[in-house]
């Protein structure tokens, strides 16, 4: 109810908005909605939509993948971490815009750079997380599990990852709010379809009503998935912990 109460104020703050600066300045709501519908009828909305959205999965895929398996190797190899860290230093002070612009100038213009882009600006994220879950593991309960004669898959299972589950939840939650953002300018510099295209088109144009059409209804997308998705699994994984302790 608090919620709905919030979204009825947002809307009417921006009714408020756009007619004390003007629809040049602030489109109206009803005007989106009339572009938001224009484009939905066209076929343009779902097909740049999706194309958006399936690159936020695949490049949140690839970074949780990787980043997961390099963390976890680090957490439990003094040795390779202090290796490997110089570089995660560096890839986390390395400003997203270079790493998308290297990406397109070796690889091209084309999907599996923009793919490896995101991916790219998500990976040390997902490492540092993951990381540090594995130097919080129990060691007494790796003991535990030695002296039961755990086989690998069991102790993964039933030792490891009842631990690492909140950390793999965090990593999630806070990636998927940087990746979204990635993928927009992913697509406004490289692709020639998805959110980030049209709102870059939109720019071009000055067009406001285009420009909102498409972003409301990705954030929206976006505010769902961490809503509906990523916050009742990390409040899983917490209490799956807790029950596994």
């Amino acid at each position: 109810m608090i919620r709905l109460v919030s979204l009825c104020l947002f809307v009417l703050a921006w009714q408020l908005g756009a007619l004390a600066l003007g629809p040049q300045h602030l489109p109206a709501p009803d005007q989106v909605t009339a572009t938001f519908i224009a484009e939905w009828s066209s076929g343009d909305m779902p097909m740049n939509l999706g194309l958006t959205l399936m690159r936020v999965l695949a490049g949140f895929s690839l970074a949780m993948a990787a980043g997961s398996a390099l963390g976890l190797a680090l957490g439990r190899n003094a040795a390779l971490d202090r290796l490997v860290d110089p570089w995660l230093v560096i890839a986390l002070n390395t400003p997203a815009l270079v790493v998308i612009i290297l990406a397109y100038v070796w690889g091209g213009l084309n999907e599996t750079s923009a793919l490896v882009a995101i991916a790219l600006n998500k990976f040390p994220n997902a490492v540092v997380t993951l990381r540090e879950g594995a130097r919080a593991l129990d060691p007494a309960l790796d003991e535990m599990a030695q002296v039961f004669a755990f086989s690998s898959w069991k102790r993964w299972r039933n030792v490891w990852l009842p631990q690492l589950a909140p950390y793999f939840a965090a990593a999630a939650r806070g990636g998927l709010a940087l990746v979204w953002k990635i993928v927009l300018v992913v697509e406004l510099l490289g692709r020639p379809n998805g959110v980030g295209f049209k709102m870059g088109m939109a720019f071009q144009l000055f067009d406001l009503r285009l420009l909102l059409a498409y972003a409301l209804p990705f954030v929206a997308l976006m505010v769902l998935a961490e809503t509906f998705v990523l916050r009742p699994a990390e409040r899983a994984a917490n209490g799956w912990r807790g029950h596994g302790a």
